[in-house]
């Protein structure tokens, strides 16, 4: 049975109207149990609206439509579906679709069964054009964030849904000038009617499970080629609205060690793809506390009755829009072998969660256990360094270049290479040095043994991938400067150390220090953390007995 704000859609085509469903249906069970049928996506946004979060309402386009489209084209009972739905939406919200006073304005987002961060396309902001703007400007009274966001839109929306490539439009810096670019590159106009664009963002974000670097994902992880990704929309959140606005991602415990507590990243008047792709400089979650006491205290409430309630640590999508906090994701963290150790013991003591030993040795099979076990030997395995603050600096004999953001650990050595085709092309063991990483670069991360970013915080898609790969990442490393060609560059540590194309570096992906040359170039690396990150090793250590202990028993 459909729940009231769910369209009643005329019977052509049952199997699409079963296909199709608003995030607060009723599904007779658990929504996090129909990831197969919802997604990742979906099933964590039904599953968080039925606890009562403020989830932006909107719906799900289940897996069984991207099959059908995908082996016989967009269904022609498909438009009238979403129209539905779009309506429903339109009156529980107030607004509708294209309407130039008070405009409906969309998210469209991907969400595979199985999780593929950063992999599959997304497009914000989906019905603004040069009437929806102004209303949006009149409505907001406020111009510039009407403005913003119609930038946004047509950036994505061109690169995403029309092919053109990011760089293409870099210098483009007014809608005006946008538009006359998008035209030129791609051959026709972003289309003005909100309806073309939600069909065509839609067909893109189908179309976005088949990238090279999704493909280059899933054989990496072993993934289902024909999986399939379902597609979200719903009524968007604003984060770059005004200076209580903003947008996060957020732990409920640390992804590299393990440790309790929130841990992540916050920008001030952004939206969700500035802080997963790097591009922007977002602070801790946790100065969220200063910046909006209420939203942080709502905020923790709520990681902590996540936590609780999927008995695993959560990676969470928030929005803050004018002092008001959303949730636009939830799903299991992709976690360090450290963490994963540290965390399943912490789950079995917490009376809220009271994991069993059984359920804890088995989500750390004996293979995570060995890996923990070399990362702990290997380099203490120190909690993240969050934002740069390094808490040492570098030991007698070493050559350090650059200090950045511990986000995934691990001690390695190898050739500098500024560029995936470059990593995929080495022989050897190498190092991806980027500005940012951005989704085409998962081909070269998977063949790199380390991965080390200029730009982007501990939640970016270079440190999620990493800690899921068991790749040691330094994040956030603004201190080094690449100059030149991709083929030809250089990096720049603050110290005015330089390293080129094939010369070796060291990275310690726990406490974010990076080195030129091999171990017997440092010797402060693998020294024992310092004690503010100590009792981080140590408390991994105890959990990693008692893990080896319940396996042994079984």
């Amino acid at each position: 049975m459909s729940s009231p704000s769910e369209p009643s859609v005329e019977p052509r085509d049952r199997a699409l109207d079963d296909a199709v469903f608003a995030l607060d249906h009723h599904h007779g069970v658990p929504a996090r149990e129909l990831t197969e049928l919802l997604g990742g996506k979906g099933a964590g946004l039904a599953e968080m609206t039925a606890l009562g979060l403020a989830v932006p309402p909107g719906f799900t386009i289940a897996l069984p439509v991207f099959r059908r489209w995908r082996h016989g084209g967009w269904p022609s009972s498909l438009d009238a579906v979403v129209a539905a739905h779009v309506a429903a939406l339109g009156e529980r919200m107030g607004r509708r679709l294209g309407d130039p006073d008070d405009p409906l304005l969309l998210s469209v987002r991907s969400g595979a069964a199985v999780s593929m961060p950063g992999m599959l396309d997304t497009v914000l902001d989906l019905g603004l054009n040069d009437d929806t703007v102004r209303g949006l400007a009149r409505v907001t009274g406020d111009d510039a964030f009407a403005e913003d966001s119609h930038r946004r839109f047509l950036r994505m929306y061109a690169t995403i849904v029309m092919g053109v490539s990011v760089e293409a439009l870099a210098d483009a810096e007014d809608a005006r000038t946008l538009r006359r670019r998008i035209t030129e590159l791609a051959g026709r106009p972003v289309p003005h009617d909100p309806e073309q664009q939600l069909r065509e963002a839609i067909a893109a974000v189908f179309a976005s499970w088949d990238s090279e670097r999704a493909r280059a994902y899933r054989a990496r992880d072993g993934i289902d080629d024909d999986a399939g990704t379902a597609v979200t929309v719903q009524a968007m959140v604003f984060g770059n609205r005004g200076p209580r606005s903003g947008t996060g991602v957020v732990f409920t415990r640390d992804p590299a060690t393990g440790a309790p507590g929130p841990y992540g990243d916050y920008l001030v008047r952004g939206q969700g793809e500035d802080v997963v792709d790097g591009s922007a400089h977002p602070v801790p979650v946790r100065d969220l506390a200063d910046l909006d006491p209420q939203v942080y205290v709502d905020l923790m409430a709520a990681l902590r009755r996540l936590e609780a309630h999927y008995r695993h640590v959560c990676d969470v999508e928030f929005t803050v829009e004018g002092g008001r906090l959303w949730f636009l994701q939830t799903r299991a963290g992709k976690l360090s072998a450290v963490a994963a150790v540290r965390t399943a013991v912490d789950l079995v003591d917490d009376p809220e969660v009271a994991l069993t030993p059984e359920e804890a040795v088995a989500r750390v099979p004996e293979e995570v256990r060995e890996r923990a076990r070399r990362d702990l030997e290997t380099d203490g395995a120190g909690s993240a360094t969050e934002h740069g603050d390094d808490a040492h600096g570098a030991a007698a004999g070493e050559t350090l270049l650059v200090t950045g953001l511990g986000a995934s650990p691990g001690i390695v050595t190898g050739a500098v290479v500024f560029s995936s085709e470059a990593a995929l092309a080495a022989d050897g063991d190498v190092v991806l040095v980027r500005r940012e990483t951005s989704p085409k670069d998962v081909v070269g991360m998977s063949a790199a043994v380390a991965i080390v970013t200029c730009r982007g915080g501990l939640a970016s898609h270079a440190a999620v991938v990493a800690r899921g790969w068991g790749v040691p990442a330094v994040v956030g490393a603004g201190d080094l400067v690449l100059t030149g060609a991709e083929d030809d560059a250089t990096a720049t540590g603050p110290s005015g150390v330089v390293v080129r194309a094939g010369d070796l570096v060291t990275v310690d992906g726990a406490s974010g220090r990076v080195w030129v040359g091999s171990p017997d170039a440092r010797d402060g690396a693998g020294a024992p953390v310092p004690p503010d990150r100590g009792g981080d090793r140590a408390a991994a250590l105890r959990a990693l007995e008692r893990l080896d202990t319940w396996a042994a028993g079984r």
